[in-house]
């Protein structure tokens, strides 16, 4: 196909408009290389079919095709005139790469990181609990409650609630806000305390077998608990990799529902065990919808349903749901140093739709969105502040 349209729906390409940044282009040259191995033609006469020997050469120049060029939001295989899914395309480039031990080594280290401490911070369970422990503190005071907790490693308790580990580190107030509005509606849960990390950095590589052992590791902490729900903290890929290509990875159906904290959110405001006033968010919001989360996950709508309830002025951005605009963050990009100048510039795409909507907060269940949009804000001048929706609708709580 030479149609190229796919190019008009990626926002690498609109940022750099260069050939080997359609996705088409992209994904042709792992194609090339699936033809000259996998085809009859491919292997008697590769030159006529465009089929490639996989050299050395070729495979360096895969890395920066797989990992530098795209996010793997999916926008380009929604919009292609014969709905080829670029995106599986790219991913098996990835791991082709991650079989030939060249994944990124910002990349790399983050997936070693998890897969020797549990998470891909690196941070202890000495300090999640001590981190637990002040903003427990800072609770009871903010909400004049001093039966609030944030309990870690408990047996017994019907949810076990996966964070990512960005909250323990910089973004507490998210962790804090979680844990007030599980207070608030009564909840009965639990962090893990050894492998509490949301993220799977292994699906980011193109490593399915890291991937599979980072699930693993949770069900069986989950196991061990007695816990009757996995409910998922605000992660795009988080909840793509742990609720849907989970169960592939380990061969079998989970024993226990997984949800995203904001289907929980919505069915707290739906039974009443928590009420939200709209007039203490007074400020215009809009919303960015995380690709892993939205276009591949399927969860849309909960999070417009509960920002309708909890602020005062929700607008849309355009275009929205599973036809967003990567925000640029995604793929492992913020882990990859190397190509963090591209990636701040495909924000631009984002950071327009966010100025046209007149928001001055984003709200985005992603904290890889989260960081990626702090940054955008800064390089083009939106001064927007970025929040959780569960820091909204704690915010909102009567």
């Amino acid at each position: 196909m030479r149609c190229g349209l796919c190019g008009e729906t990626c926002h690498i390409y609109q940022a750099e408009p260069e050939p080997q940044n359609q996705p088409g282009v992209k994904a042709a040259k792992i194609i090339s290389h699936y033809r000259r191995y996998h085809t009859f033609l491919g292997k008697v006469v590769p030159g006529l079919v465009g089929a490639k020997e996989l050299t050395p050469e070729a495979l360096e120049e895969l890395v920066e095709t797989v990992y530098g060029r795209c996010t793997g939001c999916g926008r380009c295989g929604i919009h292609c005139s014969v709905g080829l899914d670029v995106a599986a395309v790219m991913r098996a480039g990835r791991q082709v790469v991650a079989a030939a031990g060249l994944v990124p080594d910002g990349l790399r280290r983050t997936v070693e990181n998890q897969l020797e401490t549990g998470n891909q911070m690196a941070i202890s369970a000495e300090e999640l609990v001590s981190t637990t422990e002040w903003l427990t503190e800072d609770l009871r005071l903010e909400m004049d409650d001093p039966s609030v907790r944030i309990p870690v490693g408990e047996k017994g308790k019907r949810v076990l609630y996966l964070i990512n580990p960005r909250e323990v580190k910089f973004f507490p107030l998210s962790l804090m806000a979680a844990a007030g509005v599980f207070h608030k509606a009564g909840e009965s849960w639990t962090i893990p305390r050894r492998f509490y990390d949301v993220t799977n950095y292994g699906f980011y590589s193109g490593d399915d077998g890291s991937a599979a052992e980072l699930t693993r590791r949770v069900m069986e902490e989950a196991r061990e608990l007695g816990v009757e729900e996995i409910v998922l903290s605000e992660c795009g890929h988080g909840f793509r990799s742990f609720r849907w290509e989970g169960p592939n990875w380990l061969g079998r159906s989970y024993p226990l529902r997984v949800r995203s904290v904001l289907e929980v959110l919505e069915e707290y405001l739906d039974t009443g065990r928590i009420e939200v006033d709209p007039e203490k968010n007074p400020e215009r919001v809009t919303l960015h919808d995380p690709c892993n989360l939205v276009r591949w996950g399927g969860v849309s709508e909960p999070q417009r349903r509960v920002l309708r309830r909890a602020v005062k002025d929700f607008v849309e951005m355009t275009p929205n749901r599973q036809d967003n605009f990567c925000c640029g963050g995604g793929g492992g990009m913020l882990s990859m140093s190397e190509y963090g100048d591209r990636r701040v510039a495909s924000g631009r795409v984002k950071a327009d739709q966010i100025r046209a909507t007149g928001a001055k907060i984003v709200a985005t269940p992603c904290h890889n969105c989260a960081d990626q949009l702090i940054e955008i804000s800064k390089k083009y001048q939106l001064g927007t502040d970025v929040q959780a929706v569960v820091e909204l609708v704690y915010s909102a709580l009567v």
